[in-house]
């Protein structure tokens, strides 16, 4: 099966790397990340990773995986990203939206009618794309996944392995990967963290917020158009 990761400027890397060291070890599995050039591309904490394939030269894939992170905002109104999404979304057997890439499936018309998570400070924005939001940690609608923050990506890709091949072999990764969270405090969801932990992130969060309610805005336009 062919596989192909969105790869575009200020992702969040966790939502690429996490789903790619799982999907990477499925046998049979071929993967591309897919850009707008052949350049180098910086994450929105500053790893840099490579492309494989371009926009133009990206082949059809069975699997096609959208990470988020603050670079989905700036890509919600660009057309060659947005088409690439809705082409390919449409073609591909499974679609896997990670964090607020659900989002850029959503302004690619991939989610009307559908239920979809999304990262807690972003899933109100789903609506707007004619999405049902689901606030659980992963989302299973037909052919689309969606999951909520950074790491909930690991956690859909051993889901969508599990049903896209077997049980055993989402397993056999799990292991691989020693893959047993126990973080250190409780907390990582909104529910579940102190109100000002909850605050704290919001307040630094608010001046994205802004930009990414404009983008939204101008995204579930064009997709009346």
């Amino acid at each position: 099966m062919r596989v192909n990761f969105l790869l575009f400027p200020a992702l969040t890397q966790l939502d690429l790397t996490g789903p790619f060291e799982v999907l990477a070890r499925v046998p049979g599995f071929e993967i591309d990340l897919v850009s707008a050039s052949m350049e180098p591309v910086r994450s929105d904490r500053g790893l840099v990773l490579m492309p494989t394939a371009t926009l133009a030269s990206a082949l059809p894939c069975d699997v096609l995986v959208v990470p988020g992170g603050p670079g989905t905002d700036d890509i919600l109104n660009d057309r060659p990203w947005v088409d690439f999404v809705a082409r390919q979304g449409a073609q591909a057997k499974f679609v896997l939206g990670i964090c607020t890439g659900s989002l850029l499936l959503g302004a690619a018309g991939l989610l009307r009618g559908r239920r979809a998570a999304c990262h807690w400070q972003a899933i109100e924005f789903l609506a707007s794309f004619g999405a049902i939001p689901d606030a659980s940690r992963i989302c299973v609608d037909g052919n689309i996944f969606t999951s909520g923050g950074v790491t909930s990506g690991i956690d859909m890709s051993l889901k969508a392995v599990a049903l896209i091949r077997d049980e055993d072999t989402a397993r056999q990764i799990q292991l691989q990967i020693e893959y047993d969270p126990a973080p250190p405090f409780a907390g990582g969801s909104p529910n579940t963290s102190p109100a000002h932990i909850v605050e704290r992130c919001l307040d630094a969060n608010s001046a994205r917020r802004e930009v990414r309610a404009a983008a939204v805005a101008r995204a579930a336009q064009a997709l009346e158009r």
